[in-house]
C-alpha cells in the first residue's frame, strides 16, 4: 500500500464496491494463470532495505521527510516511524554475480543518502531493532505525517476497539499496554524477493515455510527492546503483537493474526492462498480504481490487481505472496519478511543468497513436503529460532539437530547447489557463504549486541550502556566487515564524545518499593539487607505517595514497638520528582536545592525509577 492514497472502508457502500473489486482482481489472476500469462523466464530477485536514522548522539532522529526531500530518488520511500527509512531495490535477473550487483547498488544508494545525513547530523544504523529506543519515540508524534499511515492505524485501532497488549518473555520480559501500532516502527528488516515459477509456486511456498526456521536462525539481529534482552529475533513477537486486529479475549479465540507464519500447509494454486488471506482477514481500507480488472484481461490489457495488492499490503505473513508487474508482464515472487536489518549490509545480502540458494536447491527428496512433513514441527522450527537463534535444535525430517549441524552439514552444501544450478557466479556463491560459515563458528548479530551489552552493563547502567552499543555497532557497519569476525566489546568502551546526559543514563529501574501498609520493620530490613538507602512508597495504582530514607527508618531498630508504627507516619510525603528525560546537571542541581539524595523517577504519574547522589 505504499504508493496508494487510502482512505478508510466505513459506510457499506464502499465495502461493497471493494470487495467486488477484490473478487474480480482474483477472478483476473486465475484468468492469467490459467492462460500461461503469468511471466516463467527469467528468474529474478529484488530487496527492500529499511534502516534507522539517529542523532549524533545514537538516538532516534525524527527527520526522515526532510532527508527523503533531499535523497530526491524514487529508489527511497518512508516507513511508519519519522527516524526510519527504506531503499527498493531495482529488479535484477538471477544469473552471474547478481548478488553483488545488488550488494553495489545497495551501496551505492546508503552512500547518497549518507552524503544528505551528513548535512542533517544524522547517521544510519542497520539494526533490526534500535537498541536506544525507548517508549518516548512509539508515541503517535513520532509517526510519519502521511495520511495512509494515518488511516491504517486509526482503521487498526478501530477494529480492536482496545490498548494494544505486548506481553514478551525471554531473559527479562516485557509487559506493557500500547494505544497505537507505532510498535510497528521499532522494527527494520532486510526483506528478500524471488520470482517463483508459477506452474511450481504451491511446492516452493510450502518449501520456503520449511526452510524459514533454520535461515531466521542464523540470521537473528534482534534481541534488545527498550533495554530488556528478549527473544533473539524480537521483531517476530514484537510485530505480531503490535498491529493485531484481535481483541483480547476471555472465549478461545481461532482467528489468525494479521501477522503470522501460517496454519497449515498451502493446496491448491497461489489463487487458494490469496481466496484464504480474503476470507481471514477483513479489508482496512480502501483507494481509487481505474478498470475492472478482468475487462482488462479480456481486453489483452494486464492488470495491477490493485485492491488485491493493498488488501495483501496488510496482512503480514512472513513468507508473502506477492503480485506485481514489471516490464509490463504480470509475475509472482515470494517476499521474505522474517530477516531482519543489518548488521552489515555485507551480512544482509549473505543471507539473501543462502536463503536463495536454499529455495533453488531443494532436493527431489523434499518435493511436496506437504505430504512428508508435519507442519506443525516447521512452525515450532521457526517460533525457536525467533527465541533461541543459534542455540535452537531443529526438527528436520523428523530427526532433532542442532542448529550447527544442520547449517554446515545439510544446508550450507544445499544452498552451493541451488546456486550453482542457477549458474550464479562460484567467486560470489563462495564469498558470501563463506560469511554464513564463520558466522555459525562465531557470532551472529544477535549474540554479538547481547554478550556485548552484557558486558558493558558491568560498568554502566543500561541507557548508557545501549548508547555505547549503538555507536560501536555504528563504527564496525561502516566498515562493512561482517559480524562473524567482530571482537565482543569488553565493557570497558566508552561513548568516545561528550553526549548530553539525562537522568535515564543514570537512574536505577531495578527498584524495591512498598506499601503504606506494609510492615516498618520488614521495610527496615529490606533495606539493611540490599544495602538501600532509599525505598519509594507507591498506592496499588503504582503511584507514588512517599518516600523512606535510611535515616527516617534507622532510628526505629531498637524500638520495641515497631510492629505498631505505620510507614505512613515515617515517610516522606511532599516529595520533589524528575522525570526520565532531566538533563542531569537539572537533576543535580535539584537535589542541592532542597538539599536532599534522591529523585524518584517518574512518566505519568507512575514510578519507573529512582535517582540518587550516589548515580550521579
Amino acid at each position: 500500500m505504499g504508493n496508494l492514497n487510502v482512505t478508510r472502508l466505513i459506510s457499506k457502500e464502499e465495502k461493497a464496491a471493494f470487495i467486488h473489486q477484490l473478487t474480480r482482481d482474483i477472478e483476473a489472476l486465475e484468468i492469467m494463470l490459467n492462460k500461461g500469462l503469468i511471466e516463467k523466464e527469467p528468474i529474478r530477485i529484488g530487496a527492500e532495505q529499511e534502516f534507522c536514522i539517529v542523532n549524533n548522539d545514537f538516538y532516534p532522529n525524527d527527520n526522515s521527510i526532510a532527508l527523503l526531500n533531499d535523497i530526491n530518488d524514487e529508489h527511497f520511500t518512508t516507513e511508519i516511524g519519522n527516524y526510519n527509512l527504506e531503499i527498493n531495490s531495482d529488479p535484477l535477473e538471477l544469473k552471474a554475480d547478481c548478488f553483488s550487483q545488488l550488494h553495489k547498488q545497495l551501496s551505492k544508494l546508503l552512500d547518497k543518502a549518507k552524503i544528505v545525513c551528513n548535512a542533517h547530523n544524522t547517521k544510519i544504523i542497520l539494526t533490526g531493532i534500535l537498541p536506544t529506543l525507548s517508549l518516548k519515540y512509539i508515541s503517535d508524534d513520532n509517526m510519519t505525517k502521511i495520511q495512509r499511515y494515518k488511516v491504517l492505524n486509526e482503521a487498526i485501532k478501530d477494529s480492536r476497539k482496545q490498548d494494544f497488549s505486548i506481553h514478551i518473555k525471554g531473559v527479562d520480559e516485557l509487559n506493557l499496554l500500547h494505544n497505537s501500532v507505532m510498535l510497528e516502527a521499532c522494527n527494520t528488516s532486510f526483506q528478500a524477493h524471488l520470482q517463483i515459477h508459477p506452474d511450481r509456486f504451491i511446492d516452493d511456498y510450502n518449501w520456503a515455510q520449511a526452510i524459514a526456521g533454520p535461515v531466521l536462525g542464523i540470521c537473528t539481529n534482534s534481541p534488545l527492546l527498550f533495554g530488556k534482552e528478549l527473544w533473539n529475533e524480537t521483531r517476530i513477537a514484537l510485530f505480531t503483537q503490535s498491529v493485531d486486529t484481535r481483541a483480547n479475549s476471555f472465549i478461545l479465540n481461532e482467528k489468525q493474526s494479521r501477522v503470522s507464519f501460517g496454519a497449515n500447509w498451502e493446496t491448491g494454486s497461489v489463487v487458494d492462498i490469496f481466496r484464504d488471506s480474503v476470507s481471514r482477514f477483513r479489508s482496512l481500507v480502501t483507494a481509487e480504481y481505474d478498470k475492472d480488472s478482468v475487462d482488462m484481461v479480456e481486453s489483452g490489457e494486464i492488470p495491477k490487481l490493485k485492491a488485491l495488492s493493498l488488501h495483501n499490503g496488510t496482512v503480514y505473513r512472513w513468507n508473502r505472496v506477492c503480485y506485481g508487474v514489471g516490464g509490463g508482464k504480470p509475475h509472482l515472487r515470494i517476499e521474505n519478511r522474517y530477516i531482519p536489518s543489518g548488521p552489515t549490509l555485507t551480512d544482509e545480502i549473505a543471507n539473501m543468497m543462502f536463503w536463495v540458494g536454499l529455495m533453488l536447491g531443494k532436493p527431489k527428496a523434499f518435493e511436496n513436503i506437504h505430504e512428508k512433513w508435519d507442519f506443525k514441527d516447521v512452525k515450532t522450527n521457526f517460533f525457536n529460532a525467533a527465541r533461541y537463534g543459534m542455540g535452537t535444535q531443529f526438527i528436520w525430517n523428523g530427526e532433532y539437530v542442532s542448529s550447527q549441524n544442520l547449517l554446515l552439514d545439510h544446508l550450507l552444501p544445499m544452498a552451493y547447489k541451488g546456486l550453482y544450478k542457477a549458474d550464479i557466479s562460484p567467486r560470489d556463491a563462495e564469498k558470501y557463504l563463506t560469511i554464513i560459515e564463520n558466522r555459525i563458528k562465531s557470532n551472529c548479530g544477535s549474540q554479538w549486541l547481547v554478550k556485548s551489552y552484557r558486558n558493558l552493563q558491568e560498568n554502566h547502567k543500561p541507557y548508557t550502556a545501549a548508547q555505547i552499543l549503538v555507536a560501536n555497532l555504528y563504527n564496525k557497519q561502516e566498515q562493512d566487515y561482517p559480524v562473524g569476525s567482530w571482537s565482543v566489546l569488553n565493557g570497558h568502551e566508552s561513548l568516545g564524545f561528550e553526549a548530553e546526559k539525562t537522568v535515564k543514563h543514570h537512574m536505577s529501574t531495578k527498584i524495591f518499593s512498598v506499601e503504606k501498609d506494609d510492615s516498618l520493620k520488614l521495610v527496615l530490613n529490606i533495606m539493611k539487607w540490599k544495602n538501600i538507602h532509599h525505598m519509594p512508597v507507591i498506592n496499588n495504582d503504582l503511584s507514588l505517595v512517599g518516600l523512606l530514607s535510611w535515616n527516617d527508618v534507622s532510628r526505629y531498630i531498637d524500638n520495641v514497638n515497631i510492629s505498631n508504627i505505620s510507614i505512613e507516619e515515617v515517610m516522606h510525603k511532599n516529595l520533589i520528582t524528575t522525570n526520565e528525560w532531566m538533563p542531569i546537571s537539572e537533576a543535580k542541581a535539584l537535589m542541592d536545592k532542597h538539599e536532599i539524595h534522591s529523585l524518584p523517577v517518574l512518566k505519568n504519574d507512575k514510578l519507573i525509577g529512582i535517582i540518587t547522589s550516589k548515580d550521579i
